[in-house]
């Protein structure tokens, strides 16, 4: 069943209500990519993830960027943390729940991160099994949580395939301007190549407009060229550009939390069900 045309031009499926989580031994690990910067990566994780906890998912947010803005959203100091995601990568004796770090939501934790971590490409150059590195730490919580959503730094290198390596699935945050839909192809060839090197089981989960204005055709017309190109890999679900979610950042708070009944929140949770429908595992 059906409704009428949605933002990208196809009729908007009915979502159904998530149900419980089921009983699992290991979390769906997904990545947040995208070479290019500022097209919502993390806006989307916090917001997502918020979203999943509310259908009862348990979630842990993993800050792999060395700016630490998905920390700085949460309402932490990324410039005052004692140890972070590096100092896991760098010290074998220091393990992941030694960082782990509680939000002020209930059930959706973080690993922080801030530009210590971008000292960690350089080293991991030299190790064994570099492209590994991420997935063997975060194997400890794996049984712990339903849902990892990692958030990756705006490039190619060696951190994002990292999380490419440790995740079973990619979903990609896309602006809704023509200079967005460059780089998805060379993104595409970098994760088959993850695919078929280093995770034979990766795939894309979807791919995500952000920041679109229905008003202009500019928007309109980047989210109907995305569907002509990828078809049902693009959700249906779409976020549309408001002030509130940088409002919801400076309070360090999910927009979930924040503004819960604006329409910015109600879009994230449409889009945890359609991401729950996408990966019926989680």
């Amino acid at each position: 069943m059906s409704q009428e045309l949605g933002p990208t031009g196809r009729p908007t499926p009915v979502f159904p209500e998530p149900k419980p989580p089921k009983e699992h031994n290991r979390a769906t690990v997904i990545a947040m990519c995208n070479q290019k910067g500022g097209v919502g990566k993390t806006t989307t994780a916090i917001n997502l993830g918020a979203a999943l906890v509310e259908t009862g998912r348990k979630v842990l947010l993993v800050d792999f960027d060395p700016q630490g803005s998905l920390t700085v959203g949460l309402g932490f100091n990324a410039h005052e943390l004692p140890q972070s995601i590096y100092h896991v990568l760098m010290d074998r004796e220091l393990g992941i729940k030694d960082i782990l770090l509680e939000t002020s939501v209930p059930g959706l934790d973080l690993i922080p991160a801030n530009i210590d971590l971008s000292a960690a490409e350089m080293r991991l150059v030299t190790e064994v099994g570099r492209e590994q590195a991420l997935a063997r730490i975060l194997r400890p919580v794996l049984e712990d949580y339903d849902i990892i959503l990692i958030d990756c730094q705006p490039s190619l290198g060696l951190l994002t395939v990292n999380a490419l390596t440790a995740a079973n699935g990619v979903i990609i945050p896309l602006e809704c301007e023509y200079f967005a839909l460059r780089g998805v192809a060379l993104l595409k060839e970098t994760i088959e190549k993850v695919r078929e090197r280093t995770n034979f089981d990766l795939r894309i989960i979807g791919l995500l407009g952000t920041m679109f204005d229905g008003r202009t055709l500019h928007s309109r017309e980047v989210i109907h060229t995305l569907v002509e190109g990828w078809g049902d890999l693009v959700f249906h679900s779409v976020i549309r550009r408001t002030v509130k979610f940088s409002d919801s950042t400076v309070a360090g708070e999910p927009i979930t939390e924040y503004a819960t009944t604006s329409p910015g929140a109600e879009a994230y949770r449409q889009l945890a069900r359609e991401v729950l429908v996408r990966c019926p595992d989680a």
